[in-house]
């Protein structure tokens, strides 16, 4: 009976987040396809044809990956932090707290609803950029999992950043202050092994640039870090994330 009650709860809290984008999907869904295309028709057509290849490949193909990943990391960031901060400026978090939902299950909930957004943006935006490129993706499995890691990890970014926002603002200052630029400095339109060494191994302490090598070895088959590592790298900040995000729910922040 409690596993039954425990499942409900957490579909429940699915659906709900689910429903709330899914309503909303000219301001949820629709902005990531059209700012791809963008990035597309200036970077990979207009500047990218006479910047020439990258690692053997054409630009608008070396780009491919990054402008996905782009994409997913923003919408599940955004998804979570403004959902999870809207139940907290109305005061409708306080139900969901004395609840008999364990905290653990509260996460999950808020989490798989960051999830479904990320995943279902990112297929929007592959299908926009095959409009410009063709793409064999070299490791299926591979490019599946980095994107629900992905979207997992920034996921509980938002969580957290909605956990301490005091106000409308704070939300809007992590994504401008902190993930442009670390998106942008990711390895997203660049191989960073043409950075000097110092900037180089700066780049190293990015999560950013692990996942879009991680993600770019998958579609392409080609990366500039071990894969290996980079997977590993993820899932610590996945893990960090999620204990932090625990302690801070329990802790009534």
């Amino acid at each position: 009976m409690k596993q039954k009650r425990t499942i409900i709860a957490l579909s429940t809290l699915i659906k709900r987040e689910v429903g709330r984008f899914l309503r909303i999907w000219p301001q949820t869904l629709l902005p990531s396809s059209i700012t791809t295309t963008m990035y597309f028709f200036i970077f990979g057509k207009l500047i990218g044809c006479k910047l020439g290849n990258m690692d053997g490949l054409s630009y608008i193909t070396y780009i491919f990956p990054g402008l996905i990943m782009m994409a997913v990391i923003t919408n599940s960031y955004s998804n979570v932090a403004s959902s999870l901060f809207g139940n907290k400026f109305q005061r409708s978090i306080e139900e969901l707290l004395i609840s008999p939902m364990p905290s653990l299950l509260l996460v999950d909930g808020f989490i798989l609803g960051g999830l479904f957004r990320g995943l279902l943006v990112g297929l929007i935006v592959t299908f926009v950029a095959l409009l410009f490129t063709k793409i064999n993706i070299v490791h299926p499995f591979l490019t599946i999992v980095i994107v629900i890691l992905t979207s997992i990890l920034f996921s509980l970014a938002g969580f957290i950043n909605a956990l301490v926002a005091k106000k409308f603002d704070d939300i809007s200052i992590i994504p401008s202050f902190v993930l442009t630029p670390l998106t942008y400095l990711g390895g997203v339109f660049y191989n960073i092994n043409l950075l000097p060494e110092f900037w180089k191994n700066l780049s190293l302490i990015n999560p950013i640039v692990y996942i879009v090598n991680t993600f770019r070895y998958g579609i392409l088959g080609g990366s500039d870090l071990v894969i290996g590592k980079s997977l590993i790298a993820i899932i610590i900040f996945i893990l960090f994330f999620y204990i932090v995000s625990l302690r801070l729910l329990k802790k009534g922040i």
